[in-house]
Parts: C-alpha cells; structure tokens; sequence
C-alpha cells in the first residue's frame, strides 16, 4: 500500500499523452496532486487500483487522464464507464473529462442519471460515446433496456463508493459489475473503507495497487455560512435580490453545467450587474482575461463551475453563492473556501432545494462551522434599498458634476409650465426608474428557471424532478427508478428484489401514525422513509413499522414529536398525495417485538 502525501510532481513526468497534458496546463494545473502521482502509473500500467481519498484531492483527473490515454477515439462505443452516486457528481464528472479531452477529436461522454426523459440519453449513446458517466439506478436500467452495451469495456471507476454504499446502491453496483467483461481494469475510489466496500474491492478487483492519501486538516476559515430554502420564487429571482440588497465586493456563483454559467450571466447581465462566465470551454488565454476583469473591478459576478474555479484566489471575493449544491460535500468546502482567506471574512449562500436540505448536516460537520436559514430580501426590502441607492448616486451627482446650466433649464422650465421644482423632481424621477421601479410589486405569477422548464419531460408533463421532491430526492439519488417502474415503457421490466431498510432502533418510545397514502397512489415504503427523515431530518433508523394499504398507510414514529414537526410533515407529499399525518390508536402489525428488525418496512 502506498501511503504518500506529498508527491506531487509534473504532469508531464507521469507518462501521459501530450494531448491530455497540454489540456491539463491549459487549465492551471503544473503539478499533479498526491492521488494523481500515485494513481496514474499504475492505471496506465493497466493495473487496478483502489484510492482511498477524500473529495477534493483531484481523483477525477487521477482516473479520467489515464483512462481516456486508453481510449481509441474510432471506436464509437463505450470504453470508460464511471459510476457517481448522484447526479450532480455524475454531470461535474462528465464535464471534467470532457475538459480533460478537449484535444481528443471525435470523443464523445454520456451523461446517464434519473429526472431526466430517457430520449436524450438514447440519443447520446447512439451517437458513439466512448464515455458513460451515470448513477447506478439509471445504468440498470440502460443496461437492462439494451441500449447501453459493455462488450467493448476496457475501464470500470466506482467514485465516492463510501456514499454509494450509504445510499444504499451495494446490490446495484455489485449487479452492474457482474454484467462487466471479465478483462475489464477497475478502479475503486472511497474516501473510507468500511468492511462492505472492501468486499466489493476483494470480489471484483484484480490484485490492486492500494494507494492512500492522508486527509489534511484544513484551518478554519472566517466564512458566515446560510442556505436560503428554495421555494415561493425562481433562484434567478433570489439571485437578483441578493446581488442588489447584499453588501460585497465582488461576488462568486457557482453552478452546475457550463451552459449555467452562460445563461445565469447573461441573465444578471440583462439585469444591471456586470457578470461574467467562468467555463471548461474558454482556452487559458480567455479565462485569465475573465479572472483579470474581477481582480480589476471591471466586473464584480463571477459565475462558473467546480472544474475551472479550483485554486482560484482572487482577494476581493466576499460572497459566494451555490446557486447549485456541488455533487459531493467536500466540494462544498472548496466553494465556500474561495472567500475568507487569508484572515479576511466572506460570506456563502446555498439555494438549497427541499430535497436537498439533509446536505446541510454534512457541510456543518465538514467545516465545523453551523449554517444559518437566509431570510431572502421582500419586495419592500428592496424598494428601500433602491430608494437610498438612488438618493446616494444624486447626492455624488451633485457634489461632483458642475449643475449650473441643469439649474437654469430646470428654473426656466418650472416658470414656464407654472410646475413646482418638486414635480419636475418627481417626474424625472419616475422617468429614471421605469426599468427598475422604486417601489416594486411582486410578480402575481413567479415564472421558472429555463433549467426547471427544461427538466420537464417534453412528452410526460410533470418534471421527474418535481416529483421526486417529496421524497427527500432518494428515487433522483438512484436513478429515477421508481418513475421508470411506473412508465408504461417499462411493464414488462423485471423487478429487482427490494433492498433491505435500515435497522430501527429497539430503544424507541413508538407511536403509530395514519398517513393519507397508499399503494393505489404508488407509495412504497421507501418513498415514505425518505418524505419524512429528509422533512425534519429525522435519523431513519427512529422509523419504525411502515404498513401500507390501499388509499392510507400507517407508520410507527417517535413519541412526543414537536409541533413543529408535525405540522411540517402534513405538507409533505409523496406521489402527489399529501401525508396528511394524524395520531392513530392502530397498533401495526409489523409492530410485534417477535418480528425481526430487518423487515420491519412491509406492506400489506
């Protein structure tokens, strides 16, 4: 095993292409990271390696270079294969390697993850892609329909395996792999390796180079961390709020996909605030212009992706705002960590959707810090802001600029038309801010994001996305399986056997509880573990018996729930149903102490 920090080393020595170094030094990188020096020879060797990491230390490109060095850009199937646990990690992979492979003619990456309409995948692996990057519940099914085909596999990478395994996706991983060529080389990276994970290890990998980087504790910086939970208006809208009512010097966003970065900007730019894109597909050249114009104060917005904002230090940055979550936590820390440095303060605002708000416990245990609720501005907040802004800007008009001819014409025209100085006042005034009011109304219907009109299936109505929300996003984490089931597509697909619930504790004081679901509405017994533990981030291991009937279902939760608690799971929904939870004196049947612990989520 190969236990070193600290080599780091060029690019250039690691026995890589010219292509793919030149890409790497076009985006900043002259050294390799420890797990990058460690990692490449030996997967260049066509050994297997197993990385033991945190996030964050450059396992994308310790895996993506050496992999795409193998591939042979006339053959238009898949070659690479990667497996991410969500889908924002799974997109922020494929970009990389798409960076990593600008020189690459002809390649092409397959992005595959659930929420998203089928058709567009199809489209990109019947085009030729050579890489697939997807969740595991989303290749199963490709795998399944046939229309993803691994005979040509040469390179298998499970990233983040530690959080697939949390996320309850062992028997799917070990089901894809199974479905491997036998010659494939793998790569396993994990931040921990827990017994279960090292199984996967011992069964599927061919005497690998076991290689560990050491996590560096990192000096707690002077950031005031908030999420702002989405809901009521569009994250364009929060955006625009923030940048006119916040206080900051230059300010960092940090999105999804490179096309954000454009289309956010743009937005922003449409809206008053001079912004500018920071993407994967700038040359070196355009993107140290982008980052002079913030150093210099010619632009004070920054919007850009994981990829190209890595070491970026620019000492004016104050606020950074996750208009998206980054698709793994340590990548949080890197974010945020673009403000406060070097003992200046700064400040991080996270958009954090419904689903997504278990992500907070994580990037509170990661900094060692507490992230606060953001109360957005309201409309009257920002009416006020607008008034003292344009108060500020004529008071310098006046102290500054020579008014004596503007004096005379406003004097001549007062006694002219037999109007006050007051009323020709208002009425210049009214004239200047007919593009941004004074006193602004709040817009009867709030219009959506492009990105949320996008997620809408252009056949199926309802965004898989939005319905996923109320289940704490646990089906979007896994590939969209559960909508996929219910597609008509898929009735004659086989049903893969139910995965095993997490042990309830035998500790618990428990009450049953009848909620307004059931299995005429689709529910499952995992929709509802997740609706609940998600809303009031409650540990599922305090849900207990889960039983459920036609039109209702009952569960077995923690006595004495706050009323806090309890109003916010009346609101939740899954499949479309309210929970609608009430107290009910019905003991369940999965209730018996005889019965073991393991089945304890059933229905009836």
């Amino acid at each position: 095993m190969t236990d070193l920090n600290n080599a780091s080393v060029g690019f250039d020595a690691l026995g890589l292409p010219e292509n793919l170094v030149s890409a790497v030094k076009a985006l900043g990188f002259e050294s390799s990271t420890a797990i990058q020096a460690q990692t490449i020879p030996p997967l260049l060797a066509g050994k297997d390696v197993l990385g033991e990491a945190q996030t964050g230390t450059g396992k994308t490109a310790a895996f993506g270079l050496p992999a795409l060095a193998k591939i042979d850009v006339t053959i238009r199937k898949p070659q690479l294969m990667v497996l991410a646990p969500t889908r924002e990690l799974a997109i922020q992979v494929a970009e990389a390697i798409e960076t990593f492979a600008q020189h690459m003619k002809g390649l092409r990456v397959a992005t595959l993850y659930g929420g998203q309409s089928y058709q567009p995948q199809f489209q990109q692996l019947e085009r030729g892609a050579q890489v697939v990057v997807g969740t595991p519940g989303r290749l199963m099914d490709h795998l399944r329909r046939k229309s993803l085909k691994l005979d040509n596999l040469s390179f298998c990478v499970l990233d983040e395996a530690d959080e697939m395994l949390n996320m309850g996706f062992l028997e799917d991983i070990e089901w894809i792999l199974e479905h491997l060529p036998k010659e494939t080389q793998m790569a396993l990276f994990s931040a921990t390796m827990p017994a279960q994970i090292r199984k996967v290890a011992n069964r599927f990998l061919k005497n690998p180079e076991h290689i560990k980087i050491a996590a560096v504790k990192k000096e707690k910086a002077n950031i005031t961390q908030y999420a702002w939970k989405v809901s009521g208006i569009n994250k364009m809208t929060a955006l625009e709020r923030i940048a006119e009512t916040v206080e900051y010097d230059a300010m960092l966003i940090f999105v999804r996909t490179r096309n954000d970065t454009i289309d956010v900007a743009e937005k922003l730019e449409r809206a008053g605030y001079a912004s500018v894109a920071l993407n994967g597909d700038m040359n070196q050249a355009q993107r140290e212009r982008t980052v002079d114009q913030l150093k210099s104060g010619a632009s004070s917005i920054l919007v850009a992706t994981d990829v190209v904002a890595r070491g970026l230090d620019i000492p004016r940055l104050s606020l950074v705002i996750n208009y998206d979550l980054p698709g793994d936590n340590e990548a949080y820390v890197h974010r945020i960590g673009r403000t406060g440095r070097a003992g200046r303060s700064g400040t991080a605002i996270s958009f954090v959707r419904p689903r997504e708000m278990y992500s907070l416990r994580h990037y509170e245990r990661l900094t060692s810090g507490t992230i606060a609720m953001y109360d957005l501005p309201n409309i009257q907040e920002i009416g006020k802001a607008r008034i003292e802004r344009t108060c500020t800007e004529l008071a310098s008009i006046v102290a500054d600029k020579e008014l004596t001819a503007m004096r005379e014409i406003i004097e001549t025209m007062a006694s002219e038309s037999e109007l006050s100085m007051t009323d020709l006042a208002a009425a210049l005034l009214y004239h200047k801010q007919l593009k941004q009011p004074l006193q602004p109304k709040e817009d009867p219907k709030p219009r959506r994001d492009a990105r949320e009109r996008n997620d809408r299936d252009s056949k199926g109505g309802e965004s898989r996305g939005a319905r996923n929300d109320s289940r704490g996003g646990r089906n979007e984490a896994r590939g969209g399986r559960s909508e996929a089931r219910g597609d008509s597509r898929n009735e004659n697909r086989p049903e893969r056997a139910p995965r095993k619930a997490k042990v309830a504790r035998s500790d618990v004081d428990w009450q049953t509880y009848r909620l307004e679901v059931g299995k005429e509405h689709g529910a499952r017994p995992g929709d509802i573990v997740g609706a609940i533990a998600n809303e009031i981030s409650l540990d599922s291991s305090y849900i207990g018996a889960i039983n459920l009937h036609d039109k209702h279902s009952f569960v077995q939760l923690p006595k004495g729930m706050p009323d806090k608690s309890f109003t916010q799971l009346k609101r939740v929904r899954v499949r479309r149903q309210a929970l609608e939870i009430t107290v009910s004196d019905t003991q369940t049947p999965a209730a018996s102490s005889e019965r073991p612990r393991k089945e304890q989520h059933t229905s009836s």
